[in-house]
C-alpha cells in the first residue's frame, strides 16, 4: 500500500471515528433535504372555505371554541363536523355550547354504544336514543372502527359490521335522512407481514399496537367485505366510507366499488399521502367521482392541513409530506379545476349533510 492510499485510509478511519460520516445512521434517521429546485410553495389557506366531515373535537361540551374557531378562520375552515359527538346528555351540552358561541359553524354527529347487542330490546333503545340525538340537533352518525375490530355481542363475540342485529340503527339513519360516516378495518399493510417489503414498516416499529393479523380478531377481507356487504344491504343510507375504505392506493377497485355502490360516498382523511403520489391517476379519479368525493382531515393538527391544500389546488412536484411515518415519499399537486374543489370543499357536504348553513359559502 502506497503512502499516499495509506494517508487517506487514516483519514478516513478519523472521520468515521469523530461521526464526521454518519456510516452507521438508521432508516428512521435518515430524512434528507431536497435538493430539486422547481417552482411552488406552500398553500396555507384553501382557496375556497371548505367543511371538514372529519374533524374531533372530544372535549366540545365544555370547551372554549374561540381559539378553535381563529384556528379554522386562517385555514378558511367554514364548517368543522365533530364526530365525536357522543350521546345522551354529552351530545347535548356539545350542541348547547356551538348554540351559545357560534351555531353556523360546528355540526355534530352522534355515536352508538354497541355494548349490549344480543340482550333483548337492544336494537329498539339504541334506535329510540339515536332518534333523540338527532332530534337535539345531531346531523348524522359517526361509527368507529371499533366495530368489526373490538366490539363484541353479549357472548363476547366479535360483533361483525354488517351484523343484522344492528341493521336496525343503518334503517332509522336512512329514514331520518342523516348520513353515516363510518371507520372499518385500518389500512391493508397493517396486516401483512412486517419485513422490508412493507411501506408501512416505519409505522408499525413506531407503533407496535398497530399490527392486525387474520386472527386478530378477523382479516382485512373479512372486516371490509362485512363494511361492502352492509352498503349493499341498505341501499337507501348514505354511508361516507372514511379514509376512502383504504382504497386510496387501488383506485381502479375503488372506482368499481363505488359503481356498485352509489350510496357509498368516500372522505380523504388521513389519506391525502395516497393521492399526493398519484397526481395524474387521482385527478381523473376525481373528476369521474367529483359528486361523492368530500373533504376530511381527522386529526385536528392545522399545521398539517396545508399539504392537503397544495396536494388538491396546485401542481407542484415533489414536495414533503408533514409525517415520514405515514409516507417517505414525496408529494405531487393534482390541479384539480375548480368546480370539483368546490364540490370537495363543500358542494357535496352541503347535499349530504342536513341543517348546514350555506350562506357561509359561494353560491355559485
Amino acid at each position: 500500500m502506497s503512502l499516499k492510499t495509506l494517508s487517506l485510509v487514516c483519514i478516513l478511519q478519523l472521520a468515521i471515528s469523530c461521526n464526521l460520516i454518519a456510516q452507521d445512521m438508521s432508516f428512521e434517521e435518515y430524512n434528507p433535504v431536497s435538493t430539486l429546485k422547481v417552482p411552488g410553495k406552500e398553500i396555507h389557506r384553501a382557496k375556497y372555505p371548505f367543511i371538514d366531515v372529519h374533524g374531533h373535537q372530544y372535549q366540545m361540551p365544555t370547551q372554549d371554541l374561540s381559539p378553535l374557531i381563529a384556528d379554522m378562520d386562517k385555514l378558511n375552515m367554514g364548517v368543522m363536523v365533530n364526530l365525536s359527538g357522543g350521546s345522551g346528555d354529552r351530545i347535548k351540552k356539545s350542541l348547547e355550547n356551538i348554540k351559545d358561541h357560534y351555531p353556523h359553524r360546528f355540526a355534530v354527529f352522534a355515536n352508538v354504544d354497541f355494548d349490549g347487542v344480543g340482550k333483548p330490546g337492544w336494537a329498539e333503545k339504541a334506535v329510540a336514543q339515536l332518534e333523540a340525538d338527532i332530534k337535539n340537533g345531531a346531523k348524522g352518525l359517526k361509527v368507529y372502527k371499533s366495530l368489526g375490530l373490538r366490539d363484541t355481542d353479549t357472548s363476547g363475540k366479535r360483533l361483525a359490521v354488517d351484523d343484522d342485529r344492528i341493521s336496525a340503527i343503518w334503517d332509522k339513519c336512512a329514514e331520518l335522512g342523516v348520513p353515516v360516516l363510518i371507520h372499518s378495518a385500518d389500512p391493508k399493510p397493517f396486516w401483512d407481514e412486517v419485513n422490508s417489503d412493507n411501506e408501512r414498516w416505519l409505522e408499525l416499529k413506531t407503533h407496535p399496537r398497530r399490527k392486525r393479523s387474520a386472527t386478530d380478531p378477523a382479516s382485512w377481507e373479512q372486516i371490509i367485505g362485512e363494511q361492502h356487504r352492509m352498503f349493499k344491504k341498505h341501499p337507501k343510507t348514505k354511508f361516507i366510507n372514511a379514509h376512502m375504505g383504504w382504497y386510496a392506493n387501488d383506485l381502479g377497485t375503488l372506482g368499481k366499488l363505488m359503481d356498485e355502490m352509489p350510496n357509498m360516498y368516500v372522505g380523504i382523511g388521513a389519506i391525502i399521502a395516497e393521492l399526493g403520489r398519484q397526481p395524474r391517476n387521482a385527478h381523473k379519479f376525481f373528476l369521474k367521482y367529483q359528486d361523492r368525493i368530500l373533504f376530511g382531515k381527522d386529526s385536528w393538527k392545522p399545521e398539517e392541513f396545508p399539504t392537503y391544500f397544495r396536494v388538491l389546488e396546485s401542481d407542484d412536484e415533489y414536495f414533503p409530506y408533514h409525517k415520514k411515518y405515514h409516507a417517505f415519499w414525496a408529494m405531487y399537486g393534482m390541479d384539480l379545476p375548480d368546480e370539483v374543489l368546490k364540490k370537495v370543499y363543500y358542494k357535496n357536504a352541503l347535499k349530504l349533510i342536513p341543517g348546514l348553513d350555506k350562506s357561509l359559502f359561494p353560491k355559485d
